[in-house]
């Protein structure tokens, strides 16, 4: 009776905003299920709400969470706005700000076996594979790798410059995880004729355009992305100024320093590496929290003006520097990450 007298309620719409992409939700689906039926290149990995790859911003509208987006947005996110679109369900018309990705950059998934493996800490391996077709990138991506008796892929950011024609060689900094699926195994040696399915690329992480300071953080393997961004702005000649922060326990987890030295070396604009050490104090090296040293860096770079932020590593590294980029004035909308986590917390793993 009832539906006779009101009509079958009309399912929501929602708007992307700025490709302009409009769709209807059906009932009990999310944003992200949805999007992705209809053939949009939404952002995405894990889909359970732990990697915080859909992130999006909520413009109008109202949504339902499946699971609360403050398990993995920051209270600055939150109060911003922004929402998982794998765990909204839309509760009336929406608009949506998100960067969908253009139809030639969609993953592609191709063949590789792994052809180097080199020590760079006690705990962090770049590990090089060749694959079978040019695989396409931008700085500060991730691919997904699958192998034959892996419980599921595994999420690794490219560390090196992408090459126009796309690479046919790729490689990552890997951190051992105990009990990771794919870390034993590798850091056991038993991974050599192993046939990997690899797709990519993955992720919202890349340089945005801008004339203001950089200012990148990163802790453990989340310098591979970094390092990926720094040597393609530096073979495109960017001449921004730049401050490096990069935070571990003790020296024995700083690597890479000559790379580093010698893109600053080449670096059009002010560059300075400032590396912290939490558990160890060092001559020379800061000691403490690396999220400490963001309010000097800001300052050493002329103030949060048109400031851009990257930052990659695990959560709460993640969360800290959010909170204290927020209280020094720069804008949620210049501050990018990627959030580095384990088989223990996310469906999309770097373990």
């Amino acid at each position: 009776m009832f539906k006779k007298l009101f009509g079958k309620k009309p399912e929501p719409q929602v708007e992307l905003v700025p490709s302009g992409a409009t769709f209807s939700v059906g009932r009990n689906k999310t944003v992200l299920e949805q999007a992705l039926e209809n053939g949009l290149a939404y952002p995405h990995d894990c889909t359970v709400g732990t990697c915080g790859s859909c992130r999006s911003r909520l413009l109008s509208g109202k949504v339902d969470a499946i699971t609360p987006f403050g398990y993995t947005l920051s209270r600055e996110e939150l109060q911003a706005g922004y929402i998982l679109a794998c765990q909204a369900i839309p509760e009336s018309d929406l608009r949506i700000e998100v960067d969908l990705p253009d139809a030639e950059e969609a993953p592609v998934t191709v063949g590789g076996r792994i052809v180097s493996v080199q020590d760079l800490t006690h705990d962090i391996r770049k590990v090089t594979w060749q694959v079978d077709a040019p695989l396409r990138f931008k700085a500060g991506q991730y691919m997904n790798v699958r192998w034959p008796s892996g419980p599921g892929h595994r999420s690794y950011s490219f560390c090196h410059a992408p090459a126009p024609e796309g690479s046919r060689t790729v490689s990552a900094f890997v951190r051992r995880v105990p009990g990771g699926a794919f870390t034993e195994a590798l850091f056991a040696g038993e991974l050599a004729d192993t046939e990997f399915a690899i797709e990519g690329a993955h992720g919202g992480f890349w340089l945005r355009p801008g004339e203001g300071p950089i200012l990148l953080v990163g802790g453990g393997s989340g310098l591979s992305p970094l390092m990926s961004l720094l040597e393609d702005a530096a073979a495109r000649n960017v001449a921004r100024d730049v401050v490096l922060l990069f935070g571990g326990r003790g020296e024995r987890d700083l690597y890479c320093l000559e790379d580093i030295a010698a893109i600053a070396a080449r670096w059009e604009g002010k560059f300075l590496f400032r590396p912290a050490l939490s558990e160890e104090q060092v001559d020379g090296v800061r000691h403490g929290l690396v999220t400490r040293e963001i309010a000097d860096a800001i300052a050493e770079l002329g103030g949060s003006q048109d400031l851009q932020a990257y930052m990659c590593g695990p959560p709460p590294m993640i969360d800290a520097a959010v909170a204290e980029l927020t209280g020094q004035g720069v804008a949620l909308e210049a501050i990018h990450y990627d959030k580095f986590t384990d088989a223990s917390s996310a469906a999309g793993a770097r373990a």
